[in-house]
């Protein structure tokens, strides 16, 4: 059984998917464009081209023989907030419902550290904290096993292998990408991550540890400064 990547070509769910493949983790990318699914395939990853606007066929066949999902996808800091709505909302609603049909066993949410208070995000960021806040609440409340990340402000810094899962005011709050693809990868083999949302940021705590230990959060609105 396999992982499907959804966003795959994205900085961290490419990160996540040469992770995977690196520790025999059998996963598959989706992808929207044949060119990007080929590179895949030249590095012995599956990909599978489907798009969270397309057609329901095609995403619904890239969920045949998938066991787990992480949702990485995401519209981009150049686009609008229409583009926000279908990909960031419902492109994960689309993928929720297709996880449920299929009996896909965990579905791994990558959120945003401010998700829970949409309001405190500079006046940009709203309609993105809007759309994560709703689809972590959406996942919470469907039924299906979920581990929510909700990482801080992302850099594209080496990463160290180490994080913290939580805060307090006025301490940094950034993390790399590559600890946040680090830290997916390991709530796929860590049941006790389930039903779960986990504050990523920058730390001392090696990464398998920190999953295996904190106990989260139940349900999509932790605290945070």
């Amino acid at each position: 059984m396999s992982t499907l990547i959804i966003g795959a070509n994205g900085q961290i769910g490419a990160q996540l998917c040469a992770l995977a493949h690196d520790a025999g983790v059998p996963v598959r990318a989706l992808v929207r464009r044949e060119a990007q699914a080929a590179a895949f395939g030249q590095r012995g990853i599956e990909a599978v081209v489907a798009d969270l606007e397309g057609p329901q066929d095609a995403l619904a066949a890239a969920f045949d023989g998938v066991e787990q999902v992480v949702f990485t996808a995401g519209s981009g800091a150049a686009t609008g907030p229409d583009k926000t709505l279908m990909i960031d909302l419902h492109g994960a609603v689309r993928c929720m419902d297709l996880a449920l049909a299929r009996g896909v066993t965990h579905f791994v949410m990558v959120s945003a550290y401010r998700a829970h208070d949409p309001f405190a995000a500079p006046e940009l960021l709203r309609p993105y904290m809007a759309a994560k806040l709703a689809a972590d609440r959406l996942l919470a409340g469907s039924g299906l096993h979920y581990t929510i990340l909700r990482p801080g402000r992302l850099t594209n810094e080496p990463g160290t292998g180490r994080v913290r899962t939580s805060a307090a005011t006025g301490e940094d709050i950034t993390i790399p990408r590559a600890d946040v693809a680090a830290a997916a990868l390991a709530t796929l083999a860590d049941p006790v991550a389930a039903d779960r949302t986990i504050i990523l940021l920058s730390g001392d705590t090696p990464i398998a540890d920190a999953i295996a230990a904190d106990p989260g959060t139940p349900g999509p609105a932790p605290s945070a400064p």
